[in-house]
């Protein structure tokens, strides 16, 4: 793996407004990349989601509270820290954020410039919303994206998989990756990945879904080693 990777850790806060699927292996596994991108030197950026406690700028029909404040992520709050187990050290990156999206309004872009970074090696939450806006709009500033499924997480396994569906079939310039294999990589060794070669590689009607994501398993499966 180059130098110029860095490790985008999405939303890993103590919001508990949603239940979410596998997360205490997605923590482990976003502390073993911690570990592993600190002594390797790799930059690690964190996002949080946070929402003005006083509801103002909140978009069109976003939930809120009875107070008129939002209903989730609120300024202010403990929910919006990062997981104590993964808390950043001092001299890693912030980036609050009040949309789904890393780089929206924020200047995620320009640091990532002024570091020289030109690969993304992102985990987090929610995998069909934070991570997936953020996935689409780093291909789209012309990132190449290492996209560790099993250190993302959503409400439902059917939202997860959705989710790593859609970016196999239309960020051309992902790799999607395992932990274990990211580690490797890391360490600049051999590792294995799904690199989706076509678009809509992935393409499925409704009623081949579960057949979909088992195709998909047997292409991660090759990394899990």
């Amino acid at each position: 793996m180059n130098n110029k990777n860095a490790l985008l850790i999405i939303d890993m806060q103590q919001e508990d407004g949603f239940v979410l699927e596998n997360l205490d292996t997605v923590v482990s596994h976003t502390a073993a990349l911690l570990d592993t991108a600190r002594r390797q030197r790799v930059p690690v950026i964190y996002t949080r989601h946070i929402n003005k406690a006083d509801g103002r700028d909140l978009p069109r029909g976003e939930p809120r509270a009875a107070d008129g404040g939002p209903s989730s992520y609120r300024a202010g709050t403990r929910q919006v820290q990062i997981i104590e187990c993964l808390a950043p050290q001092p001299d890693e990156l912030i980036i609050d954020k009040g949309r789904y999206s890393a780089f929206h309004r924020t200047d995620l872009d320009a640091r990532l410039k002024t570091l020289e970074i030109d690969t993304l090696i992102v985990s987090g939450v929610l995998t069909d919303v934070c991570v997936l806006s953020t996935v689409f709009d780093a291909f789209a500033l012309g990132y190449h994206i290492r996209l560790v499924s099993d250190a993302c997480t959503t409400t439902t396994l059917a939202g997860h998989y959705s989710a790593l569906l859609i970016m196999a079939n239309w960020v051309y310039s992902l790799e999607i990756l395992s932990c274990a294999q990211c580690l490797r990589a890391l360490e600049s060794r051999d590792y294995l990945s799904l690199a989706p070669d076509c678009p809509d590689a992935f393409a499925h009607q409704p009623h081949e879904f579960e057949n979909t994501i088992a195709r998909l398993h047997t292409h991660l499966a090759r990394t899990q080693e």
